[in-house]
């Protein structure tokens, strides 16, 4: 099976991580993060996911499944809102979890799985 890394000036790979794998038929991306305000940090990692499925040749319209690691369990409400608004519908299975933050000030973190 061929493996395609997703990687791009904005979106490096690191040596511990891509951004993105795309395989036939799928692309698993990498957790996109980000710090501040619950609100404007889930906008940020779902707009960073956005360009990297599209690097990847696929779309958030393509998303089979999120994975939503959040800081604190006290900002579902205002993520939700704001995932809600910003994806398409209908929307895919998601899960969503309290996780210890990755980086410091880190207050979200989001994965997703989609068609090519």
């Amino acid at each position: 099976m061929s493996r395609q890394i997703i990687n791009s000036e904005k979106f490096p790979s690191k040596p511990h991580n891509n951004p993105a794998i795309r395989i036939p038929g799928l692309v698993f991306c990498a957790g996109q993060t980000a710090t501040g305000e619950i609100k404007q940090a889930t906008r940020t990692v779902l707009q960073n996911l956005k360009e990297v499925l599209e690097l990847a040749g696929s779309s958030l319209d393509k998303v089979v499944k999120y994975n939503v690691y959040l800081a604190d369990m006290k900002d579902f409400a205002a993520m939700n809102e704001v995932y809600i608004d910003f994806l398409p519908t209908p929307m895919p299975p998601r899960s969503c979890l309290q996780a210890l933050a990755p980086g410091n000030g880190t207050v979200i973190e989001i994965e997703c799985i989609a068609q090519a």
